[in-house]
């Protein structure tokens, strides 16, 4: 093995700064050179290095993969190069054995395999959620607020009458006013995101009116209409056969509006909790899954978005909406607290995990069925559970939403290597199975692969001689 490695690639992404990025390796340690800086850590400062990867949702899927150094004491750093754009690149798996070669040598320790580290790990996904949330909350905020004033809007447009010949001129905004008019011409957007406009002759009463455009299909040039007004603005346009009448917003619409953005907001903030909370698990280690959370979620929008649109300004005045609020807040507690229990559960290496008898009770294996099956509905599946119950496929490191394996209808066929057709990394054997005369495919490190198909004889064997 040579004691300089080096990576210099033309840019195959087309980026201006991608020719001027070099990185290098020899005895001393690895370089990096970018326009900005230059940079060398020794490989004695080197903990480890991985793979990070996205896992592929279809077979025709790209899986980029790219090499990040772990410092014994700052934090991790992804490298400009090597990098991929799919799992089978045998030039990219050299470069990294080059790499892990120089590291093992220089370093005096054996890194042992080089863990592959997915996006939904536990070094990524909570930075982006911790952003969004105060900005949804911000969202909420503002739609709350308005809740007053547009409820105000509101009974002042159902309570408005026509104006009269007595209706003084400092009143006349808050009534309304009738104004013959005729369509000139019309302009369609074809489009339900562009406004539709109607103009009409002389520029009378006013030169043209934003309407939709299910209006400008009705209307026609020449059409004598008659426009109300109320607050300076049209409300209705009125022909022999037509009708169009502005939206006016409600007060119960932007309470629910509010209460969106505040409900998905919490999500936000849940993911990046999880994803703070999963800094302390192991490094290739999967956080655990938010979808307990989701699911508290939208029961609570089950109980709240009703209550928001049907008591937008008496939430805490109406005893109806009172007790409605009480129950249903005191049901929304129950569901986090069992969320929680079941996200934290399935973290281990967190201060409030599970014992070690528990962790010795089950355990979470990644491995993927790459067919979608009843008990793999859209490929939700990345885990196998082992012992603490009968074999199951689970969204994550947790029992939440895990749905049993039919071991009795499923027979072993052949196990080999991954190809480049499957959606997994090269480095998994794929066990070709056949469920009750279906072809189905489960996907693993090799080592993990050969205990799930011993479980799975087992069980077999187990269900088979029950009587």
């Amino acid at each position: 093995m040579a004691d300089v490695w080096s990576v210099t690639r033309r840019p195959r992404w087309r980026r201006v700064l991608w020719p001027f990025v070099r990185v290098s390796a020899d005895a001393r340690g690895l370089h990096l050179r970018t326009p900005l800086r230059r940079r060398s850590v020794p490989w004695g400062d080197i903990a480890e290095l991985r793979v990070h990867q996205r896992p592929a949702r279809t077979p025709w899927t790209r899986t980029p993969r790219r090499v990040s150094l772990i410092p014994h004491y700052t934090r991790e750093r992804l490298l400009p190069l090597p990098r991929s754009r799919s799992s089978d690149d045998p030039a990219f798996d050299a470069e990294v054995e080059a790499l892990r070669a120089l590291h093992r040598r220089h370093a005096a320790t054996d890194p042992g395999k080089v863990p592959a580290v997915s996006y939904g790990t536990t070094r990524h996904g909570w930075a982006g959620a911790l952003v969004l949330c105060p900005v949804l909350l911000v969202f909420a905020a503002m739609a709350a607020l308005s809740v007053s004033g547009t409820a105000s809007d509101e009974q002042a447009w159902k309570s408005a009458t026509a104006c009269t010949a007595q209706t003084p001129a400092a009143e006349r905004r808050e009534c309304l006013t009738a104004t013959p008019a005729v369509i000139s011409r019309t302009e369609d957007s074809r489009s339900t995101r562009q406004p539709s406009w109607l103009y009409f002759s002389d520029g009378r009463p006013l030169e043209r009116t934003k309407v939709s455009r299910d209006a400008v299909l009705e209307f026609r040039a020449g059409d004598r209409v008659e426009l109300t007004f109320w607050r300076g603005r049209v409300m209705e346009v009125a022909g022999k056969s037509y009708a169009w009448h502005e939206n006016v917003a409600t007060a119960g619409a932007t309470a629910v509006f509010a209460a969106a953005f505040a409900l998905a907001a919490c999500y936000a903030g849940a993911h990046s909790l999880l994803g703070l909370l999963g800094r302390r698990l192991r490094n290739a280690k999967d956080l655990p899954p938010a979808l307990p959370f989701a699911g508290a979620l939208a029961a609570t929008a089950l109980w709240l978005l009703p209550l928001c649109y049907l008591h937008p300004t008496t939430l805490f005045s109406s005893p109806a909406a009172i007790t409605w609020l009480v129950v249903g807040s005191l049901v929304t507690l129950g569901l986090f607290i069992g969320a929680w229990h079941t996200t934290t559960a399935s973290a281990p290496d967190t201060a409030t995990g599970k014992s070690a008898a528990a962790e010795a009770e089950e355990e979470f294996v990644p491995a993927r069925f790459l067919e979608n099956t009843d008990y793999n509905p859209h490929g939700f599946g990345t885990h196998i559970v082992l012992d603490g119950g009968p074999l199951a496929v689970a969204p994550g490191s947790g029992r939440f939403a895990a749905r049993p394996i039919p071991v009795r209808r499923l027979t072993l066929k052949t196990v080999r290597r991954a190809r480049h057709t499957d959606p997994v990394d090269r480095s998994w054997d794929v066990a070709e199975l056949d469920d009750a005369g279906t072809p189905v495919r489960l996907a693993a490190e090799p080592a993990d692969l050969a205990r799930i198909l011993r479980v799975l004889a087992l069980e077999k064997a187990s269900v088979n001689t029950e009587p």
